[in-house]
């Protein structure tokens, strides 16, 4: 009886490509370059970005010990007029006391940083921020910072503020926007746990796949399922002030 793999050769059937895994936290084979788009009206990019890092350097940590060397942070002038400058105390205690941040002039001067950044290997990992779509974020730049961050084996997020997705060689692109907290579990006044809605649109060894992450005591993780099953919706951020919201009495 003929079989159903007659006429392919053995080579053709082991050269098939596997098909892409699901990306999850914890992956101990993380890529190198990644892309972040997210509003600059709020702090979901950076705060995305700073808790892949973080995850990166806990899944290497087993393996080479813990990594203590530096982390560089660069922003364009644009970036930092929209968002600010990275807040020291607001940070990780774990990194607070070894970051190093450049204030570019221009996004030009942002993507040389970087790029020098990647190219040193006293640092643990890159993390940049470039508002809209300037001309010299071309795929060739793209290119450049993909091939110097895995020449080196120095790990870049980038953040991209009010941008549109173009041609780019980061192998992982994800957008990013704030989601509902779980609700704490002792003080229902205080904040809750960063939660985010991460959608994964491109990545050359994962398949695309959307995420509710929280940060959880600095572990990055799936949310919890009640908050997972809720539909992100900008509305529930809204604390209701005498039944109503301050922005439904705006609109009445």
């Amino acid at each position: 009886m003929p079989s159903r793999f007659s006429g392919t050769s053995p080579a053709r059937l082991l050269s098939r490509p596997r098909a892409p895994t699901r990306w999850r936290p914890g992956l101990s084979a993380q890529p190198l370059h990644s892309e972040i788009f997210a509003s600059a009206a709020e702090a979901s990019g950076a705060g995305l970005a700073l808790a892949l890092a973080r995850d990166a350097l806990k899944s290497t940590a087993g393996h080479e010990g813990e990594d203590t060397r530096q982390v560089l942070w660069v922003q364009d002038r644009a970036a930092i007029r929209l968002g600010g400058r990275p807040c020291v105390a607001g940070l990780p205690s774990e990194l607070a006391h070894r970051l190093i941040h450049v204030a570019a002039k221009s996004p030009e001067d942002a993507l040389f940083a970087m790029e020098e950044g990647l190219r040193c290997r006293d640092l643990a990992c890159v993390i940049g921020e470039i508002a809209g779509n300037p001309k010299a974020l071309s795929f060739t730049a793209s290119r450049r910072l993909s091939l110097a961050a895995e020449r080196h084996g120095i790990a870049l997020w980038l953040v991209r503020l009010d941008a549109v997705p173009e041609l780019s060689s980061a192998r992982m692109r994800w957008r990013v926007r704030a989601a509902p907290s779980p609700p704490p579990r002792w003080n229902a006044d205080a904040p809750g746990t960063a939660t985010w809605h991460a959608e994964l649109f491109r990545a050359r060894a994962h398949a695309p796949g959307e995420w509710m992450l929280s940060d959880d005591n600095g572990t990055l993780r799936p949310a919890p399922a009640a908050i997972t099953a809720a539909a992100p919706d900008p509305v529930r951020l809204a604390r209701p002030t005498v039944g109503r919201s301050l922005a439904a009495r705006a609109r009445a």
